[in-house]
């Protein structure tokens, strides 16, 4: 089954922990930023009910205590009527997420100078069946198949913080060829059923083609999938990438000076044990223990990497990372940037480790996973608003 695993520690995205009841946002600290996102952001709504109706949701999504549901943020805002209306809001209005999705990638650009897009998976238990689509889903870190929705996140990361931009609902193919559950779910025409590598793809393809911000390394995880598809079609639209892959992944060394370059298709773990040699120190921060700065072994070598049928083979640079030397690499990825060094290129593969932590301390407080509803469009508009939450939390705590 095809899916993206960033990092090795998803514990912010269990399934089993009760949803955090965390403590009403402290909105005095960070007025300041929310008064800017909503200057910035939300004048891109033509009309000014939806402007106040959206600045009302953003500051309910940061204040109310617990769950992020519209019932829940009008209860703490003003009862059945601000209920109606942001429910009204959320679900049936007619306003386009996506400009609200490029500004607020465009303003952490301008605030953040983020170092690359991190594709980040997120799995929503479901009661029900009727949300959109919800089904029977295998989340691979846990180990275990659970009822509800999948999706991926694009997040802006550098070192200091992290925030998302940009989502991608992966529906399976009930919710795609049953034209029952696509009405009432309102899903557009033209959608299909994708793959979360398929996903991932398209979300970042159409972030460099379509969106006005600088191109950034996409971080993905291709362990579980085919590498050679996913990292043409990155290239096809003009996106560098570190991808993680899997130690028995095969391809060949491609520089003929270093051990392994006749034997051919090489397990690339083995290819990193021919060459542990040439690690060397590498410093990078970690974001789960406070930025403090860590060393770790690393190196790089040339290798080729077999395309899809038809197509030639494509040179990459392969990444291995030592967290004891006496043992395996402990983690590989694959990289087209191969002008860059090995520590520039760890320290990149490390953001992924950022937008965990913010995931973990910021993603249910701003109300990621909070969505109720069966729309199509209601999801896509609440992931939005959130994200906005997210980015005032993420920017007042790194302030």
């Amino acid at each position: 089954m095809n899916t993206f695993v960033l990092g090795t520690d998803h514990s912010a995205d269990t399934l089993t922990v009760p949803h955090q009841l965390d403590a009403p946002f402290d909105a005095d600290v960070y007025d300041d930023i929310v008064a800017e996102l909503c200057t910035v952001l939300l004048s891109l709504l033509s009309r000014r009910d939806r402007r106040l109706r959206a600045e009302q949701y953003l500051r309910g999504l940061l204040a109310t205590p617990g769950r992020k549901s519209i019932r829940n943020i009008a209860a703490h805002l003003g009862g059945p009527a601000v209920e109606q209306s942001l429910q009204h809001f959320i679900s049936s209005s007619v306003w386009d997420w996506r400009p609200l999705r490029m500004a607020l990638a465009d303003y952490l650009e301008q605030t953040a100078t983020p170092q690359a897009w991190v594709i980040r998976p997120i799995h929503i238990p479901k009661a029900g069946k009727h949300s959109v689509g919800v089904d029977q889903h295998f989340a691979p870190h846990l180990g275990q198949v659970f009822h509800g929705q999948q999706a991926l996140g694009v997040w802006l990361a550098s070192t200091e913080l992290s925030a998302p931009v940009n989502w991608r609902m992966i529906l399976p193919e009930p919710w795609i060829n049953d034209p029952e559950r696509r009405e009432q779910a309102e899903v557009p025409e033209g959608l299909r059923a994708e793959s979360a590598e398929e996903c991932a793809v398209s979300a970042v393809v159409q972030m460099a083609q379509g969106w006005n911000i600088p191109r950034r390394p996409v971080l993905l995880d291709l362990r579980r999938d085919r590498i050679s598809t996913a990292t043409g079609r990155l290239t096809a639209g003009g996106v560098h990438f570190v991808a993680r892959v899997s130690p028995s992944c095969r391809m060949a060394v491609a520089d003929p000076a270093l051990p392994g370059y006749r034997a051919g298709s090489l397990a690339v773990q083995r290819i990193l044990e021919l060459i542990k040699g040439m690690r060397v120190p590498v410093a990078w921060r970690d974001a789960a223990h406070g930025n403090t700065m860590r060393t770790t072994m690393a190196a790089t070598v040339p290798v080729t990497l077999p395309g899809p049928a038809g197509t030639r083979s494509r040179r990459l640079l392969l990444l291995g990372e030592w967290t004891s030397p006496a043992q395996p690499p402990s983690q590989l990825w694959v990289t087209d940037m191969t002008h860059l060094s090995v520590g520039a290129l760890l320290r990149i593969a490390k953001l992924n480790g950022r937008v965990e932590e913010d995931f973990a301390r910021i993603g249910d407080r701003a109300g990621l996973r909070d969505f109720v509803g069966r729309s199509f469009r209601g999801w896509h508009r609440h992931m939005t608003m959130a994200s906005m939450a997210h980015t005032a939390i993420a920017l007042g705590a790194a302030a």
